[in-house]
């Protein structure tokens, strides 16, 4: 819960604090440090996230690169002075100017009037759950006759003589010199005494009281703000805040939805007693969900072993011959093994960090709830209903079931491979096909049989294995960077068959690999790259073994590219509409959506077109690999390559670089192209069919997928299909 009382802005616990507008807190004196001031007639700017915690948006970015006459921004930009807890706090001006604060969490601003902060509310529940809160963890430590440790003193640690309330570690005063020195950006640190001590001072000083802490005071009742003789009594719903009589009598209130204080208190406590039962049942769940987990790993790790050493038993008993593939066996088992280790730890860490956050939101809650005071309770009471209703959505359905069983779907028939030893390989499982990494083991099982057939040309199949099927070239086609064929068998086998093995090769006439077991006849592969050229053979299989090879087929992909955006790997905070063609976002922090293309070789040009631009935003356009960071703009890890442009000007961005600023943006309207160019292994960009800067990046190897960064303020369609611009520069 401590997390829940600690400032935003300086990292320690909340001293006199605020309410703002938005529902977050901040002490007082850091609301003062964070106030900026801005020229007469202006209104305050409103804060556009950009997946940053310390106001670290693009304006900042660039007038990094370049100086202020040439960024276009007055004198009053913000320094680069920072709090202790990373946010910018703003020198004052010397000329008279409007006020406004900024939250330093959602990044709202909102002007001050003229009483200044003194027209925010004081927090008075949150100030009296931190005093209780000091109190509780005082006792604690007087009760404790254990000294508090130096955490940094390599051996023989001595007693703690400070603590850091920023950087929430024990000192010695040697260690405190050495690592934690009074200086530089520490120099705004606040340093005091360890619990320990301060609850030994606090015992010294109280005399006969015997070291008792002092009993906290009654509170007086709240009272209004335009009348401090006046105390609430009535709560308006319309302005969500209590009022006293005056206000009502002086017609204030005159036309709004006006409650008795003690009626809303109550109803507003029995939300919150419901929510935080439905919460209490999820958190119960989850703690069983966690000791499952936990027991499955042992079991995982017993049936490894023991699957292995039963693999190693059968695979000793065949002839020498076996030795290679018995080897490859058990990388296939390991690989099972590890891929279910590690599903179940990412598990269990995913939803241990989910469970801490829910536990430490319910101890504030029923602090909460604790309180009487009925004003300050319903200045918080919204905000917290909705941080415990929406804390239920985390708890889905299937996020408390195991994502993999601790059993192995594998067995080694050792009689039928022992009759065929040429055809060894893992029985099929019911998930060879759901599971890729099987997929991936049976193809390397096949590559294997294919080595041990070259080896011995002069074993033939048996009678009794089905004959290879014929390809029905009038159903088998391409579509976009899909292939679909059909396949019949010429005459029924003795022995019926149990399925077919599909294989392709890669495209450029390498090794075949195998992408459909199973018993249809008919198989849609995808995700093929475009504009190439695939082999495609089918066999099937019985009892007794492998058929032969169907004849080749050849399969060619579209020279043009036809995608969407990805549904499955977008950020929540996407939207989606136009049959995924259309992309918005919820969130005012930039939010990245991936295309359902990959591309590795070949050109490739595509465009997104603006059709809402607001409050100049700065989007991304550009390539990424699959696995991109998704909730900050694109560029900015190093597994995306992007421009990112305004209604003035644009930069390149890879691994948070920014390069190449480009005179020019875009408007509603507008179109913004892309042109991958992997045989010169280079990426271009457009902005309405004209080449915008100079070639962007240079070195691009490996698969690329088209991505777009956004937030709320934007909404863009994507267009594909396209022919390559006029104007393309060679």
């Amino acid at each position: 819960m401590e997390e829940e009382l600690k400032c935003p802005v300086c990292g320690s616990l909340f001293k006199d604090p605020i309410l703002l507008p938005c529902s977050h807190n901040v002490c007082l004196a850091c609301a003062r440090n964070i106030t900026v001031q801005t020229p007469e007639g202006e209104t305050p700017v409103q804060s556009r996230a950009s997946g940053s915690s310390d106001y670290d948006y693009l304006d900042m970015d660039k007038m990094s690169l370049y100086s202020e006459t040439d960024s276009g921004y007055g004198s009053y930009t913000p320094c680069q002075l920072k709090s202790p807890n990373g946010v910018r706090v703003f020198p004052p001006a010397n000329h008279p100017r409007h006020c406004s604060l900024t939250c330093p969490l959602c990044h709202r601003s909102v002007s001050l009037d003229e009483r200044g902060l003194r027209g925010f509310p004081r927090n008075r529940l949150l100030e009296a759950i931190v005093s209780r809160y000091q109190q509780n963890r005082r006792a604690s430590a007087s009760s404790s006759s254990t000294a508090v440790k130096c955490q940094l003193c390599d051996r023989n640690p001595v007693d703690a003589a400070v603590m850091c309330e920023q950087c929430d570690v024990f000192y010695c005063n040697a260690c405190q010199q050495r690592c934690h020195p009074s200086r530089g950006p520490l120099a705004k640190h606040r340093l005091v005494p360890p619990p320990n001590h301060a609850a030994g001072v606090g015992a010294a000083s109280g005399g006969g009281s015997g070291g008792q802490l002092p009993p906290a005071t009654a509170r007086k009742p709240a009272t209004c703000v335009d009348h401090e003789a006046e105390n609430f009594n009535m709560y308006c719903y319309s302005c969500k805040t209590p009022v006293c009589m005056k206000c009502l009598e002086e017609g204030k209130h005159a036309k709004h939805d006006v409650k008795p204080l003690a009626v809303m208190w109550k109803q507003h406590k029995c939300q919150i007693s419901q929510a935080l039962n439905a919460v209490s049942e999820k958190a119960k769940d989850a703690k069983e969900f966690l000791v499952q987990l936990k027991n499955m790993l042992q079991q995982i790790q017993e049936n490894g072993v023991e699957f292995e050493a039963c693999l190693v038993a059968q695979c000793d008993s065949l002839i020498e011959a076996l030795t290679r593939q018995k080897a490859k066996l058990l990388t296939k088992v390991t690989k099972e093994k590890e891929y279910k280790l590690k599903v179940v730890r990412d598990q269990i860490t995913h939803c241990t960090m989910k469970l801490r956050q829910t536990t430490g939101m319910m101890e504030y809650c029923l602090e909460v709830l604790k309180e009487n005071d009925p004003s300050g309770f319903l200045q918080i009471s919204d905000a917290l209903i909705k941080r415990v209703t929406s804390s239920q959505d985390q708890w889905v359905k299937g996020a408390l079931e195991p994502k993999v069983g601790p059993e192995f779907d594998l067995t080694l028939n050792t009689d039928s491979l022992l009759q065929t030893i040429l055809q060894l390989d893992f029985c099929q499982g019911k998930d060879v096909q759901e599971n890729p990494l099987l997929k991936q083991m049976q193809a390397a099982a096949s590559s294997g049989e294919a080595e041990m057939e070259t080896e011995s040309p002069g074993v033939e199949s048996g009678p009794s294995v089905p004959a290879a099927p014929l390809l029905q070239l009038e159903k088998c086609c391409t579509r976009n960077n899909s292939a679909t064929l059909a396949w019949r068998v010429a005459a029924p086998p003795v022995s019926p068959i149990e399925g077919y093995i599909l294989e392709l090769d890669d495209g450029n006439g390498g090794q075949y690999r195998e992408v459909y077991v199973g018993k249809e006849t008919v198989c849609t592969v995808d995700g093929l790259h475009f504009n190439s050229s695939y082999n495609a053979r089918v066999k099937a299989y019985n009892a007794i073994g492998v058929g032969p090879y169907s004849k080749t087929v050849v399969l060619k992909t579209s020279d043009v590219a036809w995608f969407t955006f990805d549904p499955t790997t977008a950020h929540r905070d996407i939207v989606l509409t136009n049959e995924n063609q259309t992309v918005s976002c919820s969130s005012y922090d930039d939010r990245v959506v991936l295309g359902t293309a990959a591309f590795s070789k070949g050109i490739h040009y595509w465009e997104v077109r603006i059709d809402r631009y607001d409050n100049h935003p700065d989007p991304a356009f550009g390539v990424a690999r699959i696995n991109t960071i998704k909730d900050m703009m694109l560029g900015k890890d190093d597994k995306a390559w992007a421009m990112y442009v305004d209604n003035n000007r644009s930069w390149f961005m890879h691994n948070n670089s920014h390069t190449n600023r480009a005179e020019g943006g875009i408007t509603k309207g507008s179109t913004v192209g892309i042109l991958l160019d992997l045989t010169k292994h280079t990426l271009t960009f457009y902005v309405n069919k004209q080449q915008h800067g100079p070639t962007a990046f240079e070195n691009l190897e490996g698969v690329f997928v088209p991505a777009v960064s956004l937030n709320r303020n934007v909404q863009a369609t994507l267009l594909t299909g396209l022919e390559l611009p006029q104007n393309t520069k060679q």
